[in-house]
Order: structure tokens, then C-alpha cells, then sequence
């Protein structure tokens, strides 16, 4: 059996947040060489539990499987002219080949959100669509990923030998922009992007993410490949159904002075249905992204926010575009 390109790292030790022993630094190591070498790995021993993921699926499925009328629902404005929001929501398969359900923070309230007036801080109104057992299992997995999400995060600061959790600087849990993303690739007719590189058919074009981390859950189908940063070539990052997909994006890169590289990825067309979930970790919107906050002794209140970070990374993408 050939070696995937993809390491794959039993991320247990680190669960209980106790970065000091042996058990954690090796763990911690392996995340580094991943995160240096890859830009991709993938985590066991994460105990998020499978049943639970599989009932976020079946909530996936179930929405795309819904009448386009009632999708619409929960669309921004700029799919439904009867609703506010903006950035959160439903859009659908005719902007880019795949329809996708973005959701913010499940504690996020509609009165919260209408006080702090930010325009990434939405309200969505899950119920217009889905039923209270739904959105109770939404609710649970936002928590568990965005727990293990953190704790992966730590374990970067902890590389830089600071205190891991000053996390919470960068992250306060009503404020984050962190996205659970559901993106389903109905039967595509043809494909999204022909790659320029080398002529291979695309479901998903080929990108790097905004955030921290991306934490994927991918289904059977696959299709996801990464590119090696130094010979260009791309490799298919193979499904474990123990497992949850994890690279680094845009904003660890900056934080990182370049350490961490955001990492080209791309999905195949494959004619066929296919589900991915998708979280990303985003900071909050009033983090200031400065480099000081990983590589000096003080940390600078003097950077770009991340709200202003993310409207630029943004701006790249097809469905983002409202």
C-alpha cells in the first residue's frame, strides 16, 4: 500500500487541552511538518462522534433535497429580494456549479446581531427551512468543531512558545466570522473550470481558504485533491471516514510571517451528487491582524482587522459576489 501524500495525525493527546506532556509536543510536531511541508492533513482521535456527523450530513441532504422555493428561503437578498441578509444563506447551483449553505454562529440572536450591526454578524432564521431536531444537531456539531478547531490553533501558538490561550484574543466566540459550510455538487452537467495547468475537469475551482483552519468532513465520493507547493503536481486526499480534513488558510499564513503557506486545493468533477462540510475557522471580526501576535513578546493592537482581511480575501469568489 502506497504512503499517501496526506499525513494523517492521531490528534488524541491534545484533546484535554494539556500541551505539556510528551505525548502532546510529538503531536504538535507532527502538525507543524504537516502544516510547513503539506498544508494538508488529516486528524483521528478528535472525538467529534461519527453518529454525530453523519446526522449533520443527513441535515445537508435533507435541505438540498428541499423545493428551490424553499431553499430560497433562506438565501441573501441577492436571491431572495424579500431578505436582509447578506452574507449568511443558501445559494444556488446556477452562480458556480454547486449549491452551498453558509452558517454563522448558532448563539448568534437576531436581537445580537441587529445591535452590533456588522455586516458578517447575521442572523439566520434556520427555522423557516429546517425543524428543531435539526438545528439541535447544527448546533451541536458548531460547537464540537469549533472546540477542536481552537484546539488546533492552540497548539500553533504553542509552537511560538506563547501561552495558548491567548487564543482568545483572536477568537471570541459571538464575534468570530467562523463558517460551518455545507456545499453539495448536484449531478454537474459539465464542469466549473477546465485547469489551465493541466487540463484536468473541475467541480470546484482551484483556490486557497481565507482562515485559520478549514476542518472538512468529506463523503465517500472524494474528489478533493491538494497541490505539492514545490513540483506542482496534485494529489487526491483519499477518504477516511474516521477522519476530518484539516488545512491552513490565508489568515494563519499572514499571522505566520509565511510559515504556514495557504495551500492551492480543487475538487474533480465527477457527475455525480456529492456533499462536503466544510468549517472554516475564522477569527473575530475586530482581531487585529498583527504579526506581533504569534512572532513578539507584546502583542500590537496596530494591524488590519480581520473583517477588512476577509473582505479582501473574499472578493475572489464567484458566490461571494453580492
Amino acid at each position: 500500500m502506497t504512503k499517501s501524500y496526506i499525513p494523517t495525525i492521531n490528534i488524541s493527546s491534545l484533546i484535554k487541552n494539556n500541551f505539556e506532556t510528551q505525548s502532546a509536543f510529538k503531536t504538535i510536531k507532527e502538525i507543524e511538518k504537516a502544516c510547513t511541508k503539506v498544508g494538508f492533513f488529516q486528524i483521528t482521535g478528535h472525538e467529534i462522534n461519527l453518529k454525530l456527523i453523519k446526522k449533520t450530513c443527513g441535515v445537508g441532504n435533507k435541505f438540498f433535497n428541499l423545493p428551490d422555493r424553499k431553499k430560497r428561503k433562506l438565501s441573501p437578498k441577492k436571491w431572495n429580494k424579500k431578505n436582509k441578509n447578506l452574507y449568511r444563506g443558501y445559494f444556488p447551483n446556477d452562480v458556480n456549479g454547486k449549491e452551498g449553505l453558509d452558517i454563522g454562529d448558532l448563539k448568534v440572536t437576531k436581537k445580537y446581531s441587529s445591535n452590533l450591526n456588522n455586516q458578517y454578524i447575521e442572523y439566520l432564521n434556520l427555522g423557516k427551512c429546517l425543524n428543531k431536531n435539526s438545528i439541535n444537531i447544527l448546533n451541536k456539531y458548531f460547537d464540537n468543531i469549533y472546540r477542536l478547531s481552537e484546539t488546533l490553533f492552540k497548539s500553533v501558538i504553542k509552537l511560538s512558545k506563547k501561552n495558548p490561550d491567548i487564543s482568545g484574543k483572536a477568537f471570541s466566540r459571538l464575534k468570530t466570522l467562523s463558517t460551518l459550510r455545507f456545499n453539495y455538487y448536484p449531478n454537474q452537467t459539465k464542469p466549473v473550470e477546465i485547469s489551465k495547468q493541466d487540463g484536468v475537469a473541475l467541480g470546484c475551482e482551484t483556490h486557497v481558504d481565507s482562515g485559520i483552519f478549514t476542518v472538512l468532513y468529506q463523503d465517500r465520493k472524494g474528489g478533493l485533491q491538494v497541490q505539492n507547493r514545490k513540483n506542482k503536481k496534485w494529489y487526491d486526499v483519499p477518504f477516511n471516514k474516521k477522519a476530518l480534513v484539516v488545512n491552513t488558510g490565508r489568515a494563519l499564513e499572514f499571522l505566520s510571517k509565511g510559515k504556514f503557506k495557504a495551500t492551492n486545493h480543487r475538487v474533480l468533477w465527477n457527475k455525480s451528487q456529492r456533499l462536503s462540510v466544510p468549517f472554516f475557522f475564522e477569527p473575530s471580526y475586530d482581531f487585529n491582524m498583527n504579526q506581533s501576535f504569534l512572532n513578539g513578546n507584546k502583542f500590537k493592537n496596530n494591524g488590519e482587522i480581520y473583517e477588512k482581511f476577509l473582505n479582501k480575501s473574499l472578493k475572489k469568489f464567484i458566490e461571494y459576489q453580492r
